[in-house]
């Protein structure tokens, strides 16, 4: 090699050399600049700070650093000093928070607290609903965060009692009812609930059908998501999303607890006859099928159950571990829900499985990250609904009602109702959540019953 390559070969390390030691000082130059963010306080410990920012991104610190006598109360907005990079992905930030300070809560010119707005799906009834949210009693702002098992005997007692946000219809509450008994039985619920209810089902087609099981209710049986496609692809598919919202209607159900969205090709799969049953792209258009279908109709639906299900087992039964990459569930089970959202999706629902690479420490429904990842990544502003959090799934967590609201959530679908409100009135009394973040989660549910019409409709 000749001197003259030898120069130009040495000229380029030295080049390569410059820009890397220029790229790791300006990562460590990052990394210590003290940055700021306003949040609201959702806990506090002697080691940890968790905060939500007003994206909804929850945030926890390593707090070990800061003055005993700096004790911001929970629920309280705080302005933050921090070091390093935010990482929503995962459960404890490797940055430090070096201090912070109580930052009042604005209100914007209508009166509405600014942490509650976030430009969101339903923001043009965030006046009506803060104006609402103003008039309830701390028991009925609780009851707006539950959407509940519709019990076998008191249903309206109970109602009256707990003043819930609604009740979920199985199969056995329809059987062998007519019509008339049916929209006499959700008529009544109506008259006596002091906040229109949620009223909701899964009819997905196939094997869950709560409704169209019974004869007198339907015509027949609605057919699974692969029966439809198969038979006449994503036009029929609109077509019985408007039938099936028309008969769900027609009864008084408002909303409805489908489509699964999850991407599944294994018929060996717990979830695949009740998938679509087909590749990524073609359940992404199945989402947006039913979602564009299901606008107008006055049933609103449903995307589940997020992140994705994959080939996991039964949550209904046990407990469920998904130790896929993060990079295959962006790639292959996302996209189905982003889609749904991009075409005005209402609410979400999110499994009980534990996604290793996401959370290996929670269940979906009841992790941070896995929420984040929904508001951040998929920038949905509606609501986000547990399953069913007495499933066996989390027979062995303790306050997971509490966890669940901590995690994000808005609306809690539980059978034991009793103990689910037991366990936020404990929390509020022992300081572990606020009422400032029940007003909250009871707001955003408001909002979505201005949206949908309820409380026009029912207005007391």
């Amino acid at each position: 090699m000749n001197k003259k390559n030898i120069f130009y070969c040495v000229g380029i390390i030295i080049i390569f050399l410059i820009v890397f030691l220029l790229i790791a000082c300006n990562k460590t130059n990052n990394n210590v600049k003290t940055k700021d963010l306003t949040a609201t306080v959702l806990a506090k410990s002697n080691d940890k700070l968790t905060i939500q920012d007003n994206k909804n991104i929850i945030y926890t610190f390593n707090a070990t650093n800061l003055s005993d006598d700096i004790e911001p109360e929970i629920g309280s907005n705080i302005a933050i000093k921090y070091t390093g990079l935010l990482d929503k992905s995962i459960e404890l930030q490797s940055s430090s928070v070096i201090s912070y300070k109580t930052s009042p809560v604005s209100q914007d010119e209508d009166g509405i607290p600014t942490n509650l707005l976030d430009d969101g799906i339903f923001s043009n009834f965030y006046i009506l609903a803060n104006n609402k949210l103003k008039t309830l009693s701390l028991e009925e702002k609780i009851g707006q965060l539950l959407l509940v098992r519709y019990p076998e005997t008191n249903a309206k007692e109970e109602l009256k009692k707990y003043k819930f946000a609604g009740y979920i219809f199985f199969e056995k509450d329809f059987k062998d009812k007519t019509k008339v008994e049916v929209q006499n039985m959700i008529k009544e619920l109506q008259d006596v609930a002091n906040i229109p209810l949620l009223t909701a089902v899964d009819e997905e087609g196939g094997r869950v059908v709560r409704v169209s099981s019974n004869p007198n209710l339907a015509s027949s049986k609605f057919k699974s998501p692969q029966e439809l496609y198969k038979d006449g692809g994503f036009d029929l598919i609109s077509r019985d999303t408007i039938e099936k919202s028309a008969v769900l209607k027609n009864l008084g159900l408002n909303l409805n607890l489908a489509p699964v969205v999850d991407v599944s090709t294994d018929p060996d799969d717990y979830m695949y006859d009740r998938t679509l049953g087909e590749n990524t792209k073609l359940t992404s258009t199945y989402a947006q099928t039913v979602i564009e279908a299901s606008k107008g109709t006055d049933v609103s639906y449903t995307l589940k159950h997020f992140p994705g299900y994959g080939n996991n087992d039964d949550t209904h039964t046990g407990i469920t571990t998904d130790n896929r990459s993060l990079e295959d569930i962006k790639e292959n089970d996302l996209p189905p829900f982003k889609a749904g959202i991009d075409k005005g999706a209402e609410s979400v629902l999110v499994s009980h499985n534990i996604i290793t690479n996401l959370d290996d420490k929670n269940p979906a429904s009841l992790s941070a990250s896995v929420h984040n990842l929904l508001r951040n990544d998929m920038n949905f502003t509606g609501i986000i609904i547990t399953d069913d959090l007495d499933m066996k799934a989390l027979d062995n967590i303790d306050n997971k009602v509490v966890k669940a609201i901590l995690a994000g959530n808005d609306l809690i679908i539980t059978t034991d109702y009793e103990e689910s409100i037991k366990e936020i009135n404990n929390a509020l009394e022992d300081g572990t959540i606020t009422e400032a973040l029940i007003d909250k989660l009871a707001f955003r549910v408001l909002a979505w019953k201005y949206y949908k019409g309820l409380m026009f409709e029912y207005q007391k």
